[in-house]
């Protein structure tokens, strides 16, 4: 009996594991369903007001020949510097200045749920200097992706050029464009210093927050009998009927009596279903609306004035919402 037992007992742990094997992972059938895709990247230069000025052109197709959606994200020497939103086509087209030097440029697809990530080949780019003191702006990462009701971080720097030629600091502002509705953006600092001769970055952080959907409104219950509305309509009404009965005898008070009634008609519906307030107390805050989900280019603004002009830069990052 012993043996058969153990006999029995290996039979069914043999075909346990079998069955085990023949179950595909969860992680390889969602793999599978997603295919492989191109990134491909055009850079073209030119020079603005002493500065190199890079016009990208990135398409992401899937090996079926259609177009991938989502977020890419463009790559400096292998670390972020933008993030772009791609359109029903699989494309995305944009303008970013370069800080002087060598540039290795390179646009990096992020997937999802139907393709897999991929990056495009490197552009090297040669970026000018200009003689007077400016800064370049950058953000990592470049892609962020949220659920509704969720936040998220990022870092901003400035970086100085020819911050050596300053002769009092540079103090540069950030601020936030494009962002989809429901949602917010801070920065902390949001005012920077550039001091005289700084070469190193400086660092904000970014938050951006999304609002996640209430469809649920709490009513309070009504006693038994309770009628606010109603007693909001008939108690003026009683005031008035009685004021014009009374009036009937006594014509020199109608006038006051009529008066009477409307400053208590007003201070019911002070205490009633008309007030603001009362209507916050008795039915709840209205429903909250969600950020509409989707995938946004979001434009992070660097502003920098020293009493005269203004210098402006920008840089992008791609923000995706999901339910």
């Amino acid at each position: 009996m012993i043996r058969m037992f153990r006999r029995g007992l290996r039979l069914h742990l043999v075909a346990a594991l079998g069955i085990a094997l023949a179950i595909p992972a969860p992680g390889a059938t969602a793999a599978s369903k997603q295919q492989a895709t191109q990134t491909t990247l055009f850079v073209g230069t030119a020079d603005l007001n002493g500065r190199t000025q890079a016009t990208l052109s990135m398409v992401v197709m899937g090996a079926d020949g259609q177009p991938a959606t989502g977020s890419i994200a463009l790559t400096d020497n292998g670390k972020p510097l933008a993030g772009f939103a791609l359109d029903a086509a699989g494309h995305s087209t944009a303008t970013v200045e370069l800080a002087p030097g060598d540039h290795s440029l390179s646009a990096a697809y992020v997937g999802d749920q139907a393709h897999l990530a991929s990056s495009s080949g490197v552009t090297p780019v040669r970026a000018i200097a200009g003689p007077t003191p400016d800064f370049s702006v950058s953000i990592a990462p470049a892609t962020i992706s949220l659920a509704q009701g969720q936040a998220g971080t990022a870092t901003v720097s400035i970086t100085p050029i020819n911050a050596a030629s300053l002769t009092a600091p540079m103090f540069v502002t950030i601020s936030c464009a494009g962002l989809p509705d429901q949602s917010a953006c801070t920065f902390t600092p949001e005012n920077l210093e550039i001091p005289v001769g700084a070469t190193a970055a400086i660092n904000s952080t970014l938050v951006i927050a999304t609002q996640r959907g209430s469809l649920v409104k709490t009513e309070p219950p009504l006693k038994r009998g309770a009628r606010p509305v109603a007693w909001a309509v008939l108690l003026p009404g009683a005031l008035v009927l009685g004021g014009l009965a009374f009036g009937a005898r006594r014509r020199r008070f109608f006038g006051r009596l009529v008066l009477l009634a409307l400053v208590g008609f007003v201070a019911v519906l002070g205490t009633t279903a008309c007030n603001p307030l009362y209507n916050y107390k008795n039915h709840g805050p209205t429903p909250n609306l969600p950020t509409p989900a989707g995938n946004y280019t979001i434009t992070v603004n660097a502003q920098s004035s020293n009493g005269v002009t203004a210098t402006t830069h920008n840089t992008t990052f791609a923000l995706t919402v999901t339910q």
